[in-house]
């Protein structure tokens, strides 16, 4: 029986989730109230305040669904087979793709986010410690197999993501789409070159 409700619940959680996350994408996060999206699931508004005590933890909830299918991908890339130069380039290129389809695209997403990193959000804050320990795990592999040269993994991981910053954060990506600078393939070169032995990439 306990079991059962666990995944009722559970089912629930995610029901409200795909719901808030529609309704963020149609009329905005600011203008959605948990009143709206207990009306679409033909629940009253208590009920779903026994799910998430506010609105604020239902966005939060969203936001790491969202950024959760970024880090899947990311891993997967990771941990597939290959040297590690080409998957670390895959990794961003694919982190920046993903984040742009999802928010920059999207003037109601956005503002999702932008709201997000405004409030400093724990989810943010986990995302982004998530994603550079993700890269910090290519560049190890790299370092292990002589393509990188490395001193300092931690640090190494940290300078690779802050380089990568104008693609992978979601403002900066759109602040940036029209304003001069480096392609992501050449910002890409430039990390590798800096990774490689005596500074030259293979």
């Amino acid at each position: 029986m306990t079991l059962i409700t666990e995944h009722s619940e559970t089912d629930t959680r995610e029901r409200i989730l795909v719901v808030a996350e529609r309704l963020f994408r149609q009329i905005g996060y600011q203008k959605t109230t948990v009143a709206d999206i207990a009306k679409e699931l033909r629940m009253s508004p208590a009920n779903v305040y026994r799910f998430f005590d506010s609105k604020k933890s239902i966005h939060e909830g969203v936001a790491r669904g969202l950024m959760g299918e970024v880090e899947i991908e990311a891993r997967r890339i990771a941990r597939s087979e290959g040297p590690a130069a080409p998957r670390l380039r895959q990794m961003m290129t694919t982190i920046n793709r993903m984040n742009t389809e999802r928010y920059v695209g999207d003037s109601k997403m956005h503002e999702m986010v932008e709201i997000a990193m405004q409030e400093d959000w724990d989810v943010c804050v986990a995302h982004m410690e998530c994603i550079a320990s993700i890269i910090g795990e290519v560049i190890a592999q790299g370092a292990a197999s002589g393509e990188f040269e490395i001193k300092d993994l931690q640090l190494a991981s940290l300078c690779a993501c802050t380089a990568m910053m104008r693609f992978f954060h979601p403002q900066m990506i759109a602040q940036c789409a029209t304003k001069p600078g480096p392609t992501i393939d050449q910002m890409i070169d430039f990390v590798i070159a800096g990774l490689s032995p005596r500074g030259r990439a293979d």
